[in-house]
């Protein structure tokens, strides 16, 4: 036990007279020090260091894969990349086929999409489409059932044109109050049931994300989601990003990994001109479902942007604010413009991908939003609403 625990700190310390362990490491663990040292002690002459050399790149990649875990290979990966400034280095084939894919990663190779060179691009593309593949996996049919059980729910009516129409379980529920046991029956005084099915669009959601640098995890989760939603046929859904420039890629959402090699991350940040350019896409305001997704720092017309949200909502749509959409955490964004928002009944919150198909339940049936993230979001920044 306490050789393991001086194997362990030995390790974590590094070497070198100040671990202060006296412990010596032999076989798979001196390279597994050698991998930690070429990105945490940064130092040359014992490992530190990746220089410039794609080769070492390629081979400290290989060996990250053979000593650690794929959780930890990627966080080791995404270390190396702001430490060490490896960017350059992803837009060489043999690197990124070297790489565990991974959002962070995927961000990355968006961001780098305008100065890859063309023997690269195909291998971006294949650690794009897994990462998305692996997405769709874990979120799409979650999304769909989330979505498809809202929308039923909220074409519940007490007045039910047919027979057919009445879901008696829940009628007798509501009506358990009149029931005569001299007669031994219930009256029925309240009906509860469905409408009838319109085969119309159901709701119309607009899905408006902020493409600057700071969001690239929340680009990825967006365009998977909006893929997802485009895909029913009770949702008329739109994608629509935004820098300082407005692009919509609706005729994209068939294709995920075509999205987001039409998005351009970095940039500025004009809120309001995307919110001006979304109203336009609201043709049913009482139907309709807003998401802007952005950590709100407004580079346009702050007060012409909570105008607009401001007429959006008293027109009748259901607004939803989210300040991040990712596994990462508390964001940092514009508490004054998301305070503005909270007072106008838009609350604004980040919101974790696993989170967001009851999000989206929530909106549909029209449920106060802020309560849902004081209850289903645990982290005060990363959850609830300011």
């Amino acid at each position: 036990m306490d050789d393991e625990r001086l194997r362990r700190w030995r390790l974590v310390l590094g070497g070198g007279e100040a671990d202060g362990t006296g412990h010596r490491l032999g076989g798979a663990d001196l390279g597994m020090d050698g991998a930690l040292a070429a990105v945490y002690e940064g130092r040359e002459g014992r490992g530190g260091g990746l220089g410039a050399s794609a080769p070492r790149v390629a081979r400290w990649l290989g060996d990250i894969r053979t000593y650690f875990p794929a959780p930890v290979v990627q966080v080791m990966q995404r270390d190396a990349i702001e430490r060490l400034d490896l960017t350059r280095l992803l837009l060489e084939p043999e690197m990124l086929e070297a790489v565990e894919p991974d959002v962070h990663l995927v961000g990355t190779l968006i961001a780098l999409n305008r100065v890859m060179p063309d023997r690269a691009r195909e291998s971006a593309r294949s650690v794009v489409r897994s990462v998305v593949a692996e997405l769709e996996r874990r979120l799409a049919q979650k999304t769909r059932a989330a979505v498809t059980g809202a929308l039923d729910r909220a074409a519940r009516t007490r007045r039910p044109k047919r027979v057919a129409d009445i879901n008696w379980n829940r009628t007798i529920h509501s009506n358990l109050g009149n029931y005569l046991p001299e007669k031994g029956t219930l009256v029925p005084e309240r009906l509860v049931g469905h409408a009838r099915r319109q085969r119309a669009v159901g709701r119309e959601v607009v899905l408006c994300v902020d493409q600057s640098g700071s969001m690239a995890s929340s680009v990825v989760y967006a365009s998977v989601f909006g893929a997802v939603l485009a895909s029913m046929r009770s949702l008329k859904t739109s994608l629509v990003v935004f820098d300082t420039a407005v692009a919509d890629l609706t005729d994209r959402l068939h294709d995920p990994v075509e999205l987001l090699f039409g998005t351009q991350l970095g940039g500025g940040t004009d809120v309001n001109r995307a919110v001006a350019y979304c109203q336009g896409l609201l043709t049913r305001p009482a139907e309709s479902l807003f998401i802007l997704i952005s950590d709100l720092y407004e580079g346009g017309v702050r007060e012409e942007m909570l105008r607009r949200v401001n007429a959006m909502t008293r027109a009748g749509v259901q607004v939803v604010v989210l300040l991040a959409l990712s596994d990462e955490g508390a964001p940092s964004y514009d508490r004054e413009n998301a305070a503005a928002l909270a007072a106008m009944g838009v609350p604004a919150f980040a919101c974790t991908p696993d989170a967001f198909p009851g999000l989206m339940a929530a909106a549909i049936e029209r449920r106060d939003l802020g309560r849902w993230a004081e209850v289903n979001l645990s982290a005060p920044g990363g959850g609830a609403g300011p």
